[in-house]
């Protein structure tokens, strides 16, 4: 036990002072801009408005942090968010905050959401069109773009209007930014945390010590980026185990991003002795029962990319989130210094949340996996049941 213990120490430790790591945001030239309320000059309130590339589960999340932010610096009043909005709708969230939001200083314009339903409906390219348009006119004083099609899209010397993105997986690696350092457009701004995935995959090789591990991805440059795949292959290379691809379109609409997600990984249930989830369209909460049970027959332990929520609803590992919290402040103080007049570009960008576990008992049990007393002494969140979430709507 004192050697595991120490061991988890180890690598916990290697998390905190991994290359790169950054205990908070580093310093870039606007930085010290105040996060305090202010209004417009004119008085009015800022108008605000939010681009989606289709329904997430990690978008209602995000956004619902990023309020609470705003909330703890006094640009909102508190207010209490709705059990009966689905996890993915976050159309149906903005309706709540258009009407419901309390504040002096902010508006979420109403008719200023956008969500590209996965190039459902409109086509990507005529909504982009669109709200490239309707941004040029000027009512609009700051762009949410949330995940990575959305920050692509305004990623652009045709936009003007700030724009700060969040939930992108990988906003270098998807040329959303220049670098790590420099948007390369002045009107953006986009969280990076450069390596966020290669601890995630350290972490739960340390704890599980798998031999081939399974994951699934589109086989396209997007794809590969969102599934953080090179940085799987680096620590595969560093450790020394198999990594045992199956692809697919994911990139696609819900239902069938779903539906080819569930193939590959019934396929490569019985064929691997670990599992990483990456984000994508098709791990949608109210369907894990079904994702999952693959995975749960072949006892497989399984990491999520995307954070503890999935955990909760039978994901075995990942990085615990706090509620997003971190990333919510983060958000939060990076747009209030963006409304304090600070120039998006030459804001912080990395911003690396403290590491902490998150493990879920049940599963643990369900696929015959003993937690040593250490990991569980270290972890933050524990999870005693699977929480099943409600259909989507």
């Amino acid at each position: 036990m004192i050697r595991t213990l120490a061991r988890l120490c180890i690598v916990l430790l290697v998390l905190v002072l991994a290359p790169g790591f950054v205990p908070g945001a580093s310093a870039a030239p606007n930085d010290d801009f105040p996060t305090t309320p202010a209004a417009k000059p004119d008085g009015s309130k800022w108008r605000i408005g939010y681009l989606e590339g289709g329904p997430y589960s990690q978008y209602p999340a995000t956004l619902i942090a990023t309020i609470k932010g705003l909330v703890d610096l006094d640009w909102l009043k508190p207010l209490a968010f709705p059990e009966d909005i689905s996890p993915e709708d976050a159309h149906k969230l903005w309706e709540y905050l258009a009407k419901n939001a309390d504040s002096e200083y902010i508006e979420f314009a109403p008719d200023a959401f956008w969500s590209g339903n996965w190039d459902e409906a409109p086509p990507r390219e005529q909504l982009r069109a669109e709200v490239i348009e309707r941004l040029n006119k000027g009512d609009i004083d700051l762009m949410i773009a949330m995940g990575t099609w959305a920050g692509q899209d305004l990623a652009t010397s045709e936009v003007s209007t700030p724009t700060v993105v969040l939930s992108s997986s990988d906003p270098l690696g998807s040329g959303i930014v220049k670098s790590a350092d420099d948007s390369g457009f002045d009107h953006l701004n986009a969280r990076l945390d450069p390596t966020r995935y290669l601890r995630q995959v350290r972490l739960f090789h340390d704890i599980i010590g798998f031999k081939r591990l399974g994951i699934v991805y589109e086989d396209t440059m997007a794809g590969r980026t969102y599934a953080a795949l090179d940085d799987v292959k680096t620590v595969a290379a560093e450790r020394g185990f198999e990594v045992v691809p199956c692809t697919t379109m994911l990139d696609v609409h819900s239902g069938e991003a779903f539906r080819n997600l569930q193939a590959c990984l019934d396929e490569l249930a019985p064929k691997v002795d670990a599992m990483y989830l990456t984000e994508n369209n098709g791990m949608q909460l109210d369907k894990f029962p079904e994702l999952l049970a693959p995975l749960f027959a072949n006892d497989v332990p399984t990491f999520s990319m995307a954070g503890s929520d999935e955990v909760r609803h039978g994901v075995l590992l990942s990085i615990a989130q706090a509620g997003f919290k971190y990333v919510g402040d983060f958000h939060a103080k990076t747009i209030a210094k963006i409304l304090n007049g600070a120039t998006p570009r030459l804001l912080t960008q990395v911003f690396e949340a403290p590491p902490k576990i998150a493990i879920n008992l049940k599963t643990a049990e369900r696929i015959g996996f003993d937690p040593p007393v250490d990991i569980l002494m270290a972890a933050d969140e524990i999870y005693e049941n699977i929480e099943e979430a409600p259909p989507a709507k």
